[in-house]
This record gives structure tokens, sequence and C-alpha cells, in this order.
């Protein structure tokens, strides 16, 4: 008999479905028009950042956007490795079919290299899932591993449920079976991730992990309540929930649109759209400010542009270095993107 995983189809579920469904297509729209290879590159390393601190990664996105551009990081080797991995690994993601053990495995392995000795091979002894000494899951024995896991993956082959609704099952059930001796968490959002993309591409980029990691008390919680009911429903509302709190952030001009007027000066303003998409220096954005007088272009742009976090250093270390550039946050360039459709 097919394995089937237990959950049921709620009315919040299908209530979910149907706002993600929506706030989708307007993603899309915004996505095609504004979202630039850069802008790609950064919710990328925004969902890394995210999923590895789930996992006590403690470097900040401005040292994880360091280790990417090969810059060097003052932090743990491991840490720095586990960037590297993840960062090798959602780039290499659109290669791998979900469905397939042997992808599986290999992106295990790229994901988990130079960490673990069993990278890329599925546990040889027990596991579970801690929340620091507290036991929260006590996993299936390991000589049950290798079938379980092809049950899971033949019901994902085969399964007609709703794409959103599988890729919260599969991570459920990847996390129940916890198949590796370490990596579970950030493979099973890992290969949700490609499930998504598989439906829709552009969720690729989507930094659904920076919700996960914001709500991270939440994320154990339902995985636990879950467990004890032997059924994903609860799970699968808490990551519907999830996907649709980042495309409203995503697609919301609350988030940093109408912020501007609140929170920044018109000079601010007119810094963020002469940087734009580029890295400039101060001599280049004074002239394209029409600006002369340095401690003016200091004191009313530049300063509060930082202190805002509109803005940042593209060598944070070298503050004072004569090559310093300058360009958009996050929060500055979907600040821009809004204003850009507005």
């Amino acid at each position: 008999m097919r394995y089937q995983p237990p959950y049921t189809t709620t009315p919040a579920i299908v209530n979910l479905i149907a706002e993600i469904g929506e706030t989708i297509g307007r993603y899309t729209v915004l996505a095609e028009q504004n979202l630039t290879p850069r802008l790609r590159r950064e919710n990328r390393i925004r969902t890394i950042q995210a999923s590895l601190a789930i996992e006590n990664n403690t470097l900040t996105l401005e040292q994880v956007t360091a280790v990417i551009e090969g810059r060097r990081v003052l932090g743990h080797p491991r840490e720095i490795q586990e960037v590297r991995n993840a960062f090798a690994s959602y780039e290499a993601m659109e290669g791998w079919d979900v469905s397939i053990e042997n992808d599986l495995l290999a992106a295990h392995k790229l994901l988990m290299r130079g960490l673990v000795d069993e990278a890329g091979r599925y546990r040889s002894g027990g596991g579970g899932i801690f929340r620091g000494e507290r036991l929260m899951h006590m996993a299936p024995p390991a000589d049950m591993v290798p079938r379980l896991m092809t049950d899971l993956l033949n019901w994902l082959k085969t399964t007609n449920e709703h794409p959103l609704v599988a890729s919260c099952i599969f991570h459920y059930e990847f996390e129940f079976i916890h198949p590796f001796a370490d990596g579970n968490g950030r493979m099973g959002r890992l290969w949700q991730t490609l499930i998504l993309r598989n439906w829709k591409p552009i969720l690729a980029y989507l930094p659904v992990e920076t919700v996960i990691r914001d709500r991270q008390e939440d994320y154990y919680r339902v995985l636990a309540a879950a467990d004890s009911q032997a059924d994903a429903t609860p799970f699968i509302e808490f990551m519907l929930g999830a996907l649709r709190e980042a495309l409203q952030e995503a697609v919301s001009p609350e988030q940093a649109g109408d912020q501007v007027s609140d929170q920044a000066t018109d000079q601010v303003a007119a810094l963020i759209r002469a940087i734009g998409d580029d890295e400039l220096g101060r001599n280049d954005l004074m002239k394209a400010l029409g600006l002369s007088h340095r401690p003016t272009f200091r004191n009313n742009y530049l300063n509060p542009a930082m202190e805002g976090e509109w803005i940042e250093r593209t060598q944070p270390d070298s503050p004072r270095s004569p090559t310093q550039r300058y360009r958009l946050t996050a929060k500055g360039r979907h600040w821009l993107l809004n204003r850009a459709i507005g």
C-alpha cells in the first residue's frame, strides 16, 4: 500500500491557500518588473542567514554577505563554512529533482561538506530534535530511515496535493524522520523551497526563512504539536502562515514605502533614489545630488541614511577606505521598489 502522510485539509488551510494564491500573483508581477539579479542575491543571502541562525549560527547578515562575496570575516571557521555550503546549495538547487533520493543525498553532501563525517549519507545512529538540553522529538531508528525516505519521496512524486500543502507536508515528514546525523532543519527548509520553486520559480527568492527565524519558538512548538497528534496539520497551517507573511512583506508598501515619510527626510529619499541599483562613492553621490558642500551631504544625507539602515557600506570593516562605496540595504531597495510601482 502506498504511503499517505497523516494530515487534514482544514478550512484554515483552504483559506491560506487562497490568500497565498492571490498574493503570489501580485508578487510575481512585482518580481518580474523589479527583482533584479542583485535583489535576488540579497534575498538569497537573507534566506541563508536566517536558516543558519535558526541552527544557532551567530554570523550577522553583514558578515554572511561578506563571506559570500569572498571578503575576510572574523568568525568561527565552522560558521563560515556553513555559510559557504548553504550558498552553494541554494545556487545548485535548480539542478535537483525533489523526488530523487540521489539528489537529496547530493544536496546534503554539499550543504554539510566539511562539517560532518556522514555528509551525503543517512545517519547510522539515533537522532532527535533538541532545544538546548531538552529533547523535543526522538527520531525513528536508523535502520528504518531508508524505507521511510523511499516512501516519502515516492509520495512526493505521485501526490496530487497542492504544491503549497505538499511542500509543508514534506517538510514536516522530513523533520519527523530526521534522516541525517546533522543538518536536518536546513535541509528540510531547502527542500521545501525547491518544491515551491518547481511550482512557481520566483519563490526560490522569497526569504520565508526570515519569518521562521522570527517565529522560531512557534516553529518548534507546532512541530511538537504535530508529533503529539501524529498529524501534520498544525505544521501545515504554521508554514502556510509563514509563506503568507513573507509574501505580504514582499508586496506591501507598509514595510518600507510608507515608513520613509515618518522616519526619513526628503534628503534621505533623494539619496536612496540616487544610489538605485548601483554602488557609489561619496563624490559620485554628491555629484548625482548636485551637492558641493561635504558637511551638508554628510549631516543631512549620508549619516541619516546610514543610521536609518537605508544604505550600507560595501566595506564595513574599513569605513575610511578611499575606495569605500555605498549601496541600498534590503530595506532601502524595498522602499525604492514600491515607489517605482506606486
